[in-house]
Order: structure tokens, then sequence, then C-alpha cells
């Protein structure tokens, strides 16, 4: 395993998918099958092929595993690859959701239908590339050039104001990396090098931290997205299509939370100490204000979307808690959240690909001819809401513990999100799947079909089985979590004495 450079084989084998479809033609008789088959066996191979890397981790060990290190661009920058606890379990998010967008897009895509596989095979490269990078630079390169195929997805084959989506969602997220590349360059001429691991042991100036920490959460806070800078997420999930919306929920919106607990904790602990109650309330205004918001949508696809910034405000208040419940919390809430909305948003593409519209009011009674769509939508309405039983509770739970051992007030507060989620979910559902089957366009709907099962039905079992025994994310997470907080601990432990030995 370790001879292997299985990491390179995971995050670049959806390019071996794109050099088939290149070779494919979509107009021959059997071109669009083709299209389909190669993409949807590319993407099971490779998550395949990414769980040798969780059978070979060694729980055990906290550090860097299978690492890859050859020389890139000189001066110390490297191809460096390796995964911990913490990265592994969003290599391996990534690559479970990528078959379910695949099979989203079976039917529902009618044009250009090989340029939207390719774009999603390379948008999965880039995602995990971020993933299993410990070189500075290399994450910087993954990280931004992931925006470039979620921008064609939304911008060629999203809704009908899909190019303002797409720009906006551009500009914003790159306008905050901008920031996060001057803070690598200042980093890369203090410390010396760009490699992950060796920054991380590297103890940077306290006034230097300060805005470091500044310049990295101009980046991650526009990704998650945080409040106020989350205007770009509604208008992005509305015009993207059913497997964008999916892939922007479950996967890149954890990239904000991934970058806060890879580099603004372990590298910037003073910083991060500093500023956790600046972030406590931008978390507590998020998780109350767009619960608020997401009452009133009339859009399915734009409540779920003011959900998930509620639920990422859980994230970021759980991870500057800085406490074992709070970080594994919000590692469970990103993990359930990438596979709860992720359906959710699934479950909004079966009913769009038969009626074409994603206003609230067009449904009504869908219970007494889509029974089998009711429970399945049930389910994960349930898990948003963060009923026990279901992955949404675990995260949740911990999350709000981890910040009631730092501040009572801000885990009250944020305790009334759970109140408000299931105001707007159980609206949404009672609305949408009760009622009288009044509409004549809604008594032809027929129920779920077996590719539209295939899709939801492993991740009912996954909401319930983590929601259950979370155990097996705790195993590959803890000893990773448990090195980053003692650091993070000695680190201002160490701030404090050299302050009471200066006075």
């Amino acid at each position: 395993m370790t001879d292997w450079p299985i990491l390179s084989a995971v995050t670049f084998l959806p390019l071996v998918g794109v050099a088939l479809l290149l070779l494919t033609r979509e107009d021959s008789p059997y071109g669009r099958r083709n299209i389909l088959n190669v993409s949807l066996l590319t993407t099971v191979f490779t998550f395949i092929l990414s769980l040798f890397i969780w059978a070979g981790f060694d729980y055990s060990n906290p550090g860097f595993q299978m690492q890859e290190r050859h020389d890139w661009l000189g001066t110390g920058i490297s191809y460096h690859l390796g995964v911990d606890g913490i990265s592994m379990l969003f290599v391996i998010l990534t690559t479970f959701l990528m078959p379910f967008c695949i099979l989203a897009s079976w039917t529902s895509v009618e044009k250009r239908l090989k340029e939207y596989m390719i774009a999603f095979l390379i948008l999965e490269v880039f995602m995990v590339g971020v993933f299993v990078s410990l070189d500075i630079v290399l994450f910087y390169v993954f990280f931004e050039a992931g925006l470039i195929p979620m921008f064609i997805i939304i911008g060629v084959w999203g809704g009908r104001d899909r190019v303002y989506a797409a720009y906006k969602f551009f500009l914003y997220t790159l306008l905050g990396s901008l920031l996060m590349l001057l803070a690598i360059m200042a980093m890369y001429w203090q410390a010396g090098t760009t490699s992950i691991p060796e920054l991380l042991a590297y103890s940077f100036p306290a006034q230097m931290q300060t805005w470091l920490w500044l310049a990295f959460f101009a980046s991650f806070a526009v990704k998650m997205p945080m409040w106020p800078v989350h205007t770009w997420l509604p208008d992005a999930h509305v015009q993207a299509p059913t497997a964008g919306s999916v892939i922007l929920a479950g996967i890149l919106l954890k990239l904000g939370g991934y970058g806060f607990i890879r580099f603004s904790l372990p590298m910037f602990p003073l910083a991060s100490d500093f500023f956790a109650p600046f972030v406590f309330t931008l978390s507590v205004v998020a998780i109350i204000y767009t619960s608020l918001v997401a009452l009133v949508q009339e859009d399915i696809k734009k409540l779920i979307a003011y959900s998930s910034v509620a639920h990422m405000g859980y994230v970021t208040m759980g991870i500057f808690a800085a406490n074992a419940q709070g970080v594994q919390g919000a590692l469970f809430q990103m993990l359930s959240h990438g596979i709860v909305s992720g359906a959710l948003f699934l479950c909004v593409g079966v009913v769009y690909d038969r009626l074409h519209t994603r206003d609230i009011a067009a449904y009504g009674g869908l219970v007494s001819n889509m029974p089998k769509y009711a429970v399945a939508f049930m389910i994960f309405t349930m898990a948003n809401v963060g009923l026990p039983g279901t992955s949404g509770f675990v995260g949740e739970v911990l999350t709000v513990l981890g910040v009631f051992r730092v501040n009572t007030w801000v885990a009250l507060f944020a305790a009334t999100g759970v109140i408000l989620s299931a105001a707007y979910a159980l609206w949404l559902y009672r609305r949408v799947i009760f009622g009288p089957l009044e509409k004549e366009k809604l008594k032809a709907l027929l129920d779920l079909s077996g590719r539209e099962k295939a899709i939801l039905y492993p991740l009912i079992a996954a909401t319930i089985f983590f929601g259950v025994y979370p155990m097996p994310v705790f195993e590959v997470t803890s000893a990773s979590v448990d090195a980053l907080l003692n650091n993070y601990t000695a680190a201002l432990e160490a701030a404090q004495s050299i302050a009471l030995s200066a006075n």
C-alpha cells in the first residue's frame, strides 16, 4: 500500500474517463448510452478505489499517511499528497456522492451531454485533490481550479438566470481566495516552505497570525458560506442542474470547513482564539436569520439552500469551540449535511424532472400517488431537522455541546435553530406531500423509478446507519482531532506563559 501511489490514482482516475469520453461520438447510435455508462463506471471505480484508502488507514496514527512527494515547481514547492483522519473522511464523501450525480443526470441533461460529464469528472479531480494536498500551493491550485467546471456547469446547463448565478458564484469565491493567495505568499516568505506538515509545526508571530487568519477567513467564509457573504449560494443552487446542486451542497461547501480545520485552527491558534467570539456571533446570526428567511421561501431549492447556510453555522461554531465535542461534531455535521442535503436536492430533482417547476405551491398531495417518494423525502427531511436516529442529530448535538462548554449563551441561541429548522422543513413537507391531490398535472405523476430508487435508497441507508451508529466516523477522525487540539492548547499555553513572563 505504501509503495503504490493510491492517492494519485484516486485523484486522477476520473481523467481516464475524460479521455474515453473525448473518444466517444455523441451523435453515434449508442453515443448517449456509452457516455452515460463510461461516466458512471468511472465514478464507481473511483469510489471503490478510494475504499482501499480506508482499508489501509491506521486509525491510531494521527499524522499524514500514504504520502507521495515529488519535486514540482522547485524552490521548495512540491507535489505532495497524503491523508489523515480528517481529510480521508472528505475523500470518501466526494467519491461516494459522484455516482449519484451521474445517475441523477441520466435523463435530465439533453444537450451537450459529453461536455457535461467531462465537466463533472474534472470537478471530481479537483475536489479530491484539495483534500489530499500536503503542499499549500498545490492545495490552492486545486481549490481554485474547482471553480472553473462548476462555473461552466451552472452557466451552461443551469436555469433561466444561469449566467447571472454563475458569474456571482465565480466572483464571490474568487475574490475571497485572492486574499488567501497573498497570505500563502507571506507564509512562504516567513517560514521558507510550502509543505503543510512543516507549516503546521511552525509558530508564526502573534501579529502575523492575525492578518493571515483574516486572509484565510475571507476565502473560507465565502466558501462555507457564512453570513453575510452567503448571498451567492441560493442563486447558484436555484439555477444549477440537480447534480450541480448536489455537489455544491455536498462537497464544495465543505471546502471552507475543511480549510478552517486544516489551516486556521492549527496554524493560527492565537488568532483563532481571539476571533472565536466573532465567529460565534456570525454563526448564531446565520443559524437564526437564514432559518427565518427559509420560512418565507416559495422555491423548494431556495429553501433548502438557506437551510444549508444555517447548518453550516453549526459547523463554524463547533470548529472554533476548539474542543473535542465541537470539532468532532463539526466534522460529523459536514459529513451528514453532505449526504442529507445532497439527497434533498435529489428529491427536488425527482419531481422537477416530472413537472418542471420548483414552486412549492405547484405541488400538494403527492403521498397519494407517490408513497415511496413521500417516505424517502420524509426521512431526509427528518434528518435535516436533526431527529434522533438520523445522522443530522449527531452533528448538531455535539456542536451545541462543544459550544456550551465555551459559552452557554451562544449554545442557547444556536439551539433555537433546531426549532426553526423543524418549522420550515415540516412546512415544506406538508405543502408538497400532504393535502388533497387536486391538481390534474400531479395526478399523472408516477412514483420512484428503478433508477431513482438506486439513487435514494443507499442515501437513506447511510443517513440512518450513521445516525444509529456513528462510531466508524469517530474512529477515523479521533486521533487526528485529538492531536490537532493538543497542539492548539499547547500553543495557547505557551503564548500565555510568554505574556506573563514579559509582564
